[in-house]
């Protein structure tokens, strides 16, 4: 593991992180690869996981997104990271399963032994779900009514106050988020994922650590330079298994002065991050969750502690951001009226006239997407 002398402008790290986040004015990727590159669109409100995308591409439609994940499926939709949804590319499901299984089935048991079923009762379920989704996709409702007659009175009660039951299948990987439609389905991946893409779940598994050693790579690749402490907040893996891998890719690490604390990037992309700038102010509106927002357990690299509640809001909420070179410059709001998009614009200091202008673009590009005429208030 070497140890990186220089030290890096925070310019640099911004653009550097700009750049692998697709929010550069550079050539349009497609949501796969968007969704490659930064380890998973963000998906617990779905309508952000499109506006996250356009974000990132302002000619993605919705449809676009639909297709990928309904009809090719080359997306796949499932509880990963932190538990919550995200939208990952299909041929990367067996590696983000691996690294997470352990602990995301611990911590779904643990849930339901606090509600008193124990462990080998909450393991008994999958089968029993598995046998439910045989004819197909079933929403919550659909798998509890067939379950019901093949459980315990307290699994019935736990399953009207909670969905937990499909979170250990869904941790292990056999069942994922299947169909459109207003109602939360479930499929089984078996019948799912294609078929190479299955065999090669189960014919060749990755081992717990090597899986989480590549998910550390990506998540150094898109959002380095970071810490340890980063990738575990990120990830949502304890401490204790995480501060174990850097030792493992010691070869690969590079370790990179970030103001008082040292971060890790990948030894092959510290070139890139020396050379990176940006030849013109990025602006981009990044919705409600935005991945680019999630990344570092602290955030003073993208705003003062002056203005955090008003990004980092209770019970985990994210609100809509005014990014501008990587840094956090307000707030947003959209709603959409009939056909007209009403944006509301609420800085957190004067704009020039150019970031203005800069802003009034994104607006009217996300009025493009809506189909709708735009309504643009500055606060």
């Amino acid at each position: 593991m070497g140890t990186f002398r220089s030290r890096i402008s925070p310019q640099a790290m911004a653009g550097h992180r700009l750049r692998r986040h697709h929010l550069l004015q550079e050539a349009a990727a497609d949501a796969v690869t968007i969704g490659r590159d930064i380890c998973g669109v963000q998906a617990q409100v779905m309508s952000a996981a499109y506006l996250q995308l356009w974000a990132r591409n302002h000619a993605m439609t919705r449809g676009e997104v639909e297709k990928a994940l309904w009809h090719s499926r080359t997306l796949m939709k499932t509880s990963l990271m932190r538990q919550t949804l995200h939208l990952i590319p299909a041929d990367e499901f067996q590696l983000y399963i691996s690294a997470l299984k352990p602990c995301r089935v611990a911590q779904a048991l643990r849930v339901m032994e606090r509600c008193g079923i124990h462990r080998e009762e909450g393991e008994s379920l999958t089968p029993l779900i598995l046998d439910a989704l045989a004819a197909g996709p079933l929403g919550r409702a659909g798998i509890a009514a067939a379950l019901r007659p093949r459980v315990s009175k307290r699994v019935i009660r736990f399953m009207e106050l909670s969905w937990s039951h499909v979170r250990v299948p869904i941790a292990e990987g056999l069942i994922c988020y299947g169909g459109q439609g207003h109602e939360i389905s479930f499929v089984r991946t078996d019948q799912w994922l294609e078929k190479r893409l299955h065999q090669q779940l189960v014919a060749k598994p990755i081992t717990t650590v090597d899986a989480q050693c590549d998910l550390m790579r990506k998540y150094l690749h898109s959002y380095g330079p970071a810490s340890v402490r980063d990738f575990a907040h990120w990830a949502g893996l304890p401490m204790q298994q995480v501060k174990l891998l850097p030792p493992l890719l010691a070869p690969e690490l590079e370790e990179i002065p970030v103001g008082k604390k040292t971060a890790f990037m990948l030894r092959e992309d510290v070139a890139a991050l020396e050379k990176s700038s940006t030849k013109e102010a990025s602006i981009r509106l990044l919705p409600l969750f935005d991945p680019f927002l999630l990344a570092h357990r602290e955030k003073d690299h993208l705003l003062g502690a002056e203005h955090y509640k008003r990004v980092y809001r209770n019970q985990g909420w994210i609100s809509p951001v005014i990014l501008i070179d990587g840094g956090i410059a307000g707030v947003w709001s959209h709603k959409i009226q009939k056909t007209r998009l009403a944006v509301r614009i609420e800085p957190f200091g004067k704009l020039t006239k150019a970031l203005r202008t800069g802003i009034e673009r994104e607006a009217s590009a996300l009025a493009l997407f809506f189909a709708s005429e735009l309504d643009l208030q500055f606060d």
